[in-house]
């Protein structure tokens, strides 16, 4: 078994450190991580069970299991081999009758059982919600990260590149999805692992609707479903035969080394009818005119309103992030080590962007039951303005 340590270990120290000094300032003690995404944050690997990283001191990880491959590279932390979580506190010798303890824990994502078990191994301590300290950090990119990132949208952009020339007439969603996503994995000689913090969201990377299918309307908290492939599973790319002279939509994620792309871009096969084509160009408009207006300082709640005044401009307030009833409050999201992250580019949200961040700007016009038409890319802000991480053209792609 071979485990190598693929981020820096002065990466780690520097986010360990940053963590500490934050956790100093919420004057707690320390922050129980059980979280895969946060624990490989932390650590530059996926597979400790838990971490725990000190107010002051060195971090401690654990392992549930007794064998550790014999060319591990061991982080900036100590590594602890435990048969069970009760015997953390007695490693961190934290006992029942000493001062109490304030440790943050993932309130966003542990389950209620979860909790309890955690809570009692800290049995006087005061628990709180760690996750926005822990989110707030991981908002800004390094520039190690941003060359993580930078890669993955090697791929994608490779991938697009293949579904133009793959694309014809007759085949389904499913199979141009499953096209794309080996073609993903072929390149970046890895599977694809969709990571997301909402446990009622299902991560995948083949958002994939054609026709009819882009406008409508279901489960997921987005402008547009999708019909899915089951009940089971009722949302994304079908087995909708994809038609000559009708807009498709590729909505693609990718992870690449715990970092992630999506990026969305109209196709069609032959020319695409006058309506969906101009939706598709207003789209491409919006996304343009939000991207002028991106530098540190900006309130995210105001690249949303501009976003929807451009929409309005183009006369497309209507159908813009979904029709009437259904519109979703957010055109952007961060995006990193978890496919959403922070910032949120929402209605009234207040993060203020800073260099570093880095997000996916998605505006879609839906007009239900008929189609949907967007655009996204990934974007990192710098200490005066932007870049495009995302290296796909911000074009309609006719095949």
């Amino acid at each position: 078994m071979l485990r190598r340590l693929l981020v820096p270990q002065q990466e780690i120290k520097k986010r360990i450190r940053e963590l500490q000094r934050t956790l100093q300032s919420s004057s707690a003690d320390g922050a129980f991580l059980a979280q895969r995404a946060d624990i490989y944050y932390f650590s530059g690997y996926d597979d400790y069970d838990y971490m725990f990283i000190p107010a002051e001191g060195q971090a401690s990880v654990f392992y549930l299991v007794r064998y550790v491959g014999e060319d591990d590279v061991a982080g900036p932390y100590n590594i602890h081999f435990i048969d069970g979580s009760g015997e953390i506190p007695k490693i961190l010798r934290i006992k029942n009758d000493s001062a109490l303890l304030r440790i943050g824990l993932e309130l966003d994502v542990i389950s209620f059982q979860e909790c309890q078990v955690y809570q009692d191994l800290f049995k006087r301590g005061e628990i709180f919600d760690v996750s926005p300290l822990i989110l707030g950090l991981r908002a800004r990119k390094s520039m190690w990260e941003l060359e993580k990132m930078k890669e993955a949208a090697g791929i994608t952009a490779q991938v697009f590149e293949g579904i133009r020339a793959s694309l014809s007439p007759g085949m389904s969603e499913v199979e141009l999805s499953a096209e794309a996503e080996a073609h993903a994995q072929a390149l970046g000689d890895s599977f694809i692992d969709i990571r997301v913090r909402d446990y009622k969201t299902e991560g995948y990377p083949w958002h994939i609707l054609s026709g009819t299918n882009g406008g409508m309307l279901g489960l997921l908290d987005s402008p547009a479903s999708g019909r899915g492939t089951s009940a089971a599973f009722p949302c994304g790319a079908s087995q909708k035969r994809i038609q000559a002279h009708e807009p498709v939509m590729v909505d693609f994620s990718c992870g690449l080394h715990g970092y992630h792309m999506d990026e969305t871009r109209m196709f069609c096969v032959g020319s695409m009818p006058e309506a969906p084509l101009k939706a598709s160009k207003a789209a491409i408009e919006i996304h343009n005119f939000v991207l002028e207006h991106v530098r540190p300082g900006v309130k995210a709640g105001e690249l949303f309103d501009l976003s929807v005044s451009k929409a309005r401009e183009l006369g497309y307030e209507d159908s813009y992030l979904g029709p009437e009833g259904y519109k979703v409050n957010f055109v952007g999201h961060g995006i990193g080590a978890e496919l959403i992250e922070w910032p949120l580019i929402a209605r009234g949200r207040d993060d203020v962007l800073e260099p570093g961040m880095t997000f996916a700007l998605e505006p879609k016009i839906v007009y239900k039951d008929r189609f949907i038409a967007g655009v996204e890319s990934v974007v990192a802000v710098t200490e005066d303005r932007y870049e495009l991480i995302s290296k796909v053209p911000v074009e309609v792609f006719v095949c």
